[in-house]
């Protein structure tokens, strides 16, 4: 059976449509799954503290120790995952904070990407990732739309390199446009498999 590690970021709960996506993926796929709901269980910023944290092993606080648990907890988490299946909708052109804030805690040189002499290596190897992202606009394959870019590269910079992105657009543009939008994603979501 494969194991699946979903992480939810939307901040509107049980009205969230990359939520509702998320689920009904997850409910079909019959596998091992994993929920990680970051803005209903948020994670820290990423401070002077936590990157402090992040970048040392010695003389750690126990406030800066629990960081490190906590980093260390979401990166076993990936670790034993055989797919991501991410939520991302697109606030303000981007991801939210929540997921955001996830990327920071797991970005961890000499864990999860290493500095070589041809440039940055990914550690987590072997694993598959889909992104879900809903957005209010049309934004795919148009200069509007960093969050593809940007979450396909920070996912190939920790290794993950097979990433399939679902899109469920204009969902503010009226009632028929939101229903295309999420039909389209439900279509595509069903001939994915995990």
């Amino acid at each position: 059976m494969s194991r699946v590690l979903a992480l939810k970021s939307s901040i509107l709960g049980e009205y969230s449509q990359s939520g509702k996506l998320i689920d009904q993926y997850l409910n079909q796929s019959g596998s091992d799954v994993t929920v990680r709901d970051l803005a209903a269980d948020p994670l820290p910023v990423l401070d002077f503290t936590a990157a402090t944290a992040l970048r040392s092993t010695e003389d750690l606080s126990a406030e800066q120790q629990k960081i490190v648990d906590l980093s260390n907890q979401l990166i076993a988490e990936i670790k034993s995952a055989d797919t991501l299946v991410i939520a991302a909708p697109m606030y303000n052109f981007s991801i939210p904070t929540q997921l955001k804030n996830w990327f920071d805690l797991i970005a961890r040189a000499g864990v999860t990407f290493q500095y070589t002499e041809n440039g940055p290596q990914g550690l987590i190897e072997g694993k598959k990732a889909i992104v879900i992202t809903t957005r209010g606009g049309i934004h795919k394959d148009s200069a509007s739309d960093i969050l593809t870019p940007y979450v396909k590269l920070f996912l190939g910079f920790i290794g993950i390199t097979d990433v399939e992105f679902v899109y469920a657009e204009a969902l503010n543009m009226g009632d028929e446009m939101a229903q295309k939008g999420i039909a389209s994603a439900q279509s595509q979501l069903e001939t994915i498999t995990v």
